[in-house]
């Protein structure tokens, strides 16, 4: 008898810690990003930012919205609020307004606290916010409250497909 050639194994994939669409979406695209898992929920802006250790400017907020209707994500950094009458405005609607939690996770296959800027269960008109583009990196959910991932603004703006606006409310 003779013994078997050794075969090489390959290494096992890293585990990711992302939703498994999510992770599934970031294969697609081919982006190697590093998804971090936090014990506590990174579910509000704030709550992320003081687990990355970055600024609050530079949290994505994945906002969900219905212009007529219609849902349309907003992609807005985590200290600003999404003006509503320029995101109308933008979409040439006649009326927008927040979308509720049934509908998010119909429309992006996620709940609230944990929707990524891309890799939804629909497709969905994407608007970012220009102030976005203000860092070099910036963290955003990776499909679950305790999940998220840095990426360099455009790239995550190109990847979600969406039109770059000005579509947050003036500092007070």
């Amino acid at each position: 008898m003779s013994t078997p050639e050794p075969t090489e194994t390959t290494p096992a994939a890293p585990v990711s810690h992302a939703h498994p669409r999510f992770a599934e979406a970031l294969a697609e695209l081919g982006l190697q990003v590093e998804v971090r898992r936090f014990p506590d929920a990174t579910r509000t802006a704030v709550e992320a930012a003081a687990a990355v250790g970055c600024e609050l400017s530079e949290i994505v907020k994945s906002l969900v919205f219905t212009a007529d209707g219609v849902p349309v994500l907003v992609l807005m950094d985590g200290s600003s609020r999404v003006d509503v009458e320029l995101v109308r405005r933008e979409l040439g609607a006649q009326k927008v307004k927040r979308a509720d939690a049934d509908l998010v996770r119909e429309t992006t296959g996620y709940a609230i606290g944990g929707v990524p800027p891309f890799g939804h269960a629909t497709k969905t008109r994407v608007l970012a916010d220009r102030r976005l583009l203000d860092h070099a990196v910036v963290w955003a959910a990776a499909g679950t409250p305790h999940t998220v991932f840095p990426l360099d603004p455009k790239t995550l703006i190109a990847h979600a497909g969406a039109t770059v606006a000005d579509v947050r409310e003036p500092a007070k």
